[in-house]
């Protein structure tokens, strides 16, 4: 950061120091009563926290104060990696292990028709075959803050249909895992299939073994972590978070995947619920950081050239969702109500999107992505929400919509002429009976 390296050099510029500092805050401090007004229609925090970068990038020239996305670089990494490790914090190892095979099923199925279709898109495009890659990625998984966050605001936990979301986010929480230990080995430099095959390899085997010791070593881990001081405690988990987001760059699985990993071993031991207590306040401040850094490499210029793709990428991520979430309560035995919800939980789009967006920046991959990437970030975190919040209105309109259909087909046909009853159905009687109550019917043959 510009205020370090100031400092670092014996104190240099103050004034452009304070000018940072002032400018930093100023934007936070908007981005707060953007945020009050948000959640009053339902919306989330991440598309908030890009627009205020947008507004301050100095790629534009809307807002009257601008800001280096450099300067808080550092600080965007710790916010990646909180992210990361709260996720990993979350992950219900007893509902994976437990409901295997049906979260394999449900989960899977969602990831691979989302993820297959998102990489034919990705072809269709144009952009490259690693670019391909990379959209395919982000049309694939939903954003699982953005999930958890409206599952509690729209009072759903309690819903028979969230159970089976979580189970999907447990899935997806998986893919991201592989799929970016895949991505960081096609975008690495190693060339030739052993080299690759040989680094892929690596990759797995850490994530197993991470799982591993989640899964049987907890309590060993447990006992590194007794200190009844908070704020040891909070300095000791900050610092696993970051040397294993270290060893996961290192290794190539990328650092964000480092921390999820060591956060799924924390969050396997006894101080599961008060690391989460201590770290949810740093993630939220350090995420925020992370947002508002990818919306000042945002320029608005460059939106146009992407806009008829990103439009295509939303219709095609809404139908897929759709159909997806439907399959899946089907196969949950769910209604279509309860598929209609879990469809717009699971629709929204957030941080593995841009996670990925800045690994084709590092990679030097096609400029595109990047103004897509958030294009397509903000569209899919402003639609979901304000579909989720208005699920249920939409599901009163199916219903009434279903029983004015049913009403209409049980309703006897008219002649046109007399505008006499012409046919009578009792659907909710046997045919012989029916045919017993027809006059005709009854009649002797010495009478016709």
């Amino acid at each position: 950061m510009r205020a370090a390296a100031l400092l670092a050099a014996g104190g240099g510029d103050h004034a452009t120091l304070s000018e940072d500092l002032i400018t930093l805050g100023i934007l936070f401090l908007i981005a707060y009563v953007l945020g009050r007004l948000a959640r009053r229609i339902g919306l989330p925090a991440i598309p908030v926290y890009m627009v205020v970068g947008l507004l301050a990038s100095p790629n534009t020239s809307i807002f009257p104060l601008d800001f280096e996305a450099a300067d808080v670089q550092l600080i965007a990494v710790f916010g990646l990696l909180l992210l990361l490790f709260s996720l990993g914090l979350e992950f219900e190892q007893d509902e994976f292990f437990g409901n295997f095979n049906r979260l394999l099923i449900s989960g899977g199925s969602y990831v691979a028709i989302n993820l297959g279709f998102g990489l034919a898109f990705g072809f269709w495009v144009g952009w490259g075959t690693r670019e391909a890659l990379i959209i395919a990625g982000m049309t694939a998984t939903s954003s699982s803050a953005i999930v958890t966050k409206l599952l509690i605001e729209l009072r759903r936990l309690t819903n028979d249909e969230t159970p089976m979301i979580l189970g999907v986010t447990v899935i997806e929480d998986i893919f991201i895992a592989i799929y970016l230990a895949i991505v960081s080995a096609a975008l690495s430099h190693a060339t030739g299939f052993w080299p690759i095959v040989l680094r892929l390899v690596i990759d797995f085997l850490f994530i197993v073994a991470m799982f591993a010791i989640a899964r049987w070593g907890a309590r060993f881990v447990g006992r590194l972590l007794q200190t009844k001081d908070d704020e040891l405690f909070t300095v000791l988990f900050f610092g696993l978070a970051i040397v294993f987001g270290g060893i996961g760059e290192l290794i190539g699985v990328t650092d964000a995947i480092g921390a999820f990993l060591i956060g799924v071993v924390l969050g396997a031991t006894r101080y599961h619920g008060r690391i989460e207590r201590v770290t949810v306040p740093l993630r939220d401040v350090f995420a925020a950081f992370f947002f508002l850094n990818f919306g000042l490499d945002l320029d608005v210029a460059k939106f146009p050239e992407v806009t008829g793709v990103v439009i295509a990428a939303v219709v095609m991520t809404m139908l897929l969702n759709f159909g997806a979430s439907q399959l899946i309560a089907r196969l949950n035995r769910f209604d279509f109500a309860a598929g209609v919800n879990t469809f717009v939980i699971l629709q929204n789009r957030g941080e593995f999107v841009l996670i990925l967006a800045t690994l084709a920046v590092g990679a030097g991959l096609d400029s595109r992505l990047t103004p897509f990437a958030g294009l397509y970030v903000l569209i899919m975190a402003i639609l979901g929400p304000l579909m989720a919040a208005n699920s249920d209105r939409f599901n009163a309109w199916v219903r009434r919509t279903r029983q004015k259909r049913t009403l209409k087909k049980k309703q006897p046909a008219r002649s046109q002429v007399t505008g006499e009853i012409t046919d009578v159905k009792h659907p909710h009687l046997d045919p012989a009976v029916e045919a017993a109550m027809d006059p005709d019917a009854r009649k002797q043959p010495e009478d016709l």
